[in-house]
């Protein structure tokens, strides 16, 4: 049976003080997922807060992300509406790249073995030229590779290779690199 009441943050680290926490916060839920909010001015926020994002990334409204000084995004890649990167641990997306609308990377999760629900997080990778497609999940742990797709409505919980496309049903087979 699980003992909920001895759960602790033991080896989890936010990464920043309470202050610069709930200051992230503030401006996420008033300024950064606001339809209003120019996607320039939501890559310059993620920075300011410690991310390192490349050049020429798009940002959508509703995009929610725990810790900016856990992420790093490369150069030209598309992080759609709605999209959630709940990066308890880093959170590497590469060169153009496209997480979808409502796509959920999470790195973090419990331990259902461990009575007191102790966390399980890791981090996850999502290589260069990668595409995770509309309200796909991408687990802790997980490297998405190069070029590869996690198709829409999708739960990945190992490592896509390369050039692998997963559906929703979790089967896997080849894809052929964008031209």
């Amino acid at each position: 049976m699980r003992d909920l009441p001895s759960f602790t943050l033991a080896g989890y680290d936010k990464g920043r003080g309470l202050l610069t926490q709930a200051l992230w916060f503030a401006v996420m839920n008033t300024l950064f997922m606001a339809w209003f909010c120019p996607a320039r001015v939501r890559v310059a926020l993620l920075r300011a807060f410690g991310a390192r994002i490349g050049e020429g990334v798009l940002i959508r409204h509703r995009v929610r992300v725990l810790w900016p000084w856990k992420l790093t995004v490369g150069d030209h890649t598309w992080i759609g509406e709605g999209a959630w990167l709940l990066n308890l641990e880093p959170v590497t997306i590469g060169a153009n790249v496209c997480v979808s609308q409502e796509a959920m990377l999470c790195t973090g999760s419990h331990d259902h073995r461990a009575a007191d629900f102790r966390y399980r997080n890791a981090p996850v990778v999502v290589e260069d030229g990668a595409w995770v497609a509309v309200r796909a999940t991408v687990l802790a742990g997980v490297t998405i590779g190069r070029c590869a797709v996690a198709g829409a409505g999708a739960v990945v919980h190992k490592d896509l290779p390369p050039l692998t496309l997963q559906t929703q049903d979790g089967r896997r087979r080849p894809v052929e690199e964008p031209k």
